[in-house]
C-alpha cells in the first residue's frame, strides 16, 4: 500500500498480468487493438486464422479471447465451439469482434457462449480495452 500525505493508504493498481488471445485474420485490423490493449498494461497475442487460435487457447489459455467470426481455415463460431467444449478452455471469456451484424448471427455468437457481440465500426480500441475487466469479472 502506497501512503498518502495524510496518513490514509492507497491501493495500488493489481499488476497481475492479463494475457489476451486475438484471433483475427486483418493484420491492419489485429495491430490497432493490439497496440492499445498493450499500451494500456494488457499482454496480447494475436492468431491469423481459426485453427491457430484454437491451438494457442488450448495450450496457453489466455484471460480472455477477442474472435472475429470469419476466419481462413476455422471460421469463428466453430473455434468457439470447440472453446466451449473443451475442459481447459470452457471458462474463457470469448467476446466476437466482427464486421457483420446481422441478427441470426449474434444470436448464434450468444448461443454458442460468447459473452458478448460486438461489431467492429462501432467498437474503438479505447472502448474495447476498457471493458476488459468488466468481462473477465463476468
Amino acid at each position: 500500500m502506497l501512503q498518502a500525505s495524510g496518513g490514509e493508504a492507497l491501493s495500488e493498481a493489481p499488476d497481475e498480468e492479463v494475457k489476451v488471445l486475438f484471433i483475427e485474420d486483418d493484420p491492419a485490423v489485429a495491430e490497432m487493438y493490439k497496440l492499445k490493449l498493450e499500451l494500456d498494461g494488457y499482454t496480447v497475442t494475436v492468431a491469423r486464422d481459426g485453427e491457430e487460435g484454437l491451438q494457442m487457447a488450448s495450450s496457453s489459455p489466455p484471460d480472455i479471447i477477442f474472435l472475429d467470426t470469419r476466419l481462413p481455415k476455422m471460421d469463428g463460431f466453430a473455434v468457439l465451439e470447440r472453446l466451449r467444449s473443451a475442459e481447459r478452455t470452457r471458462e474463457i471469456p470469448v467476446i466476437i469482434l466482427s464486421n457483420y451484424g446481422e441478427r441470426e448471427l449474434v444470436d448464434r455468437g450468444l448461443k454458442l457462449g460468447a459473452l458478448e457481440y460486438l461489431i467492429k465500426s462501432q467498437t474503438t480500441p479505447a472502448n474495447l480495452s476498457r471493458g476488459v475487466e468488466g468481462w473477465l469479472k463476468e
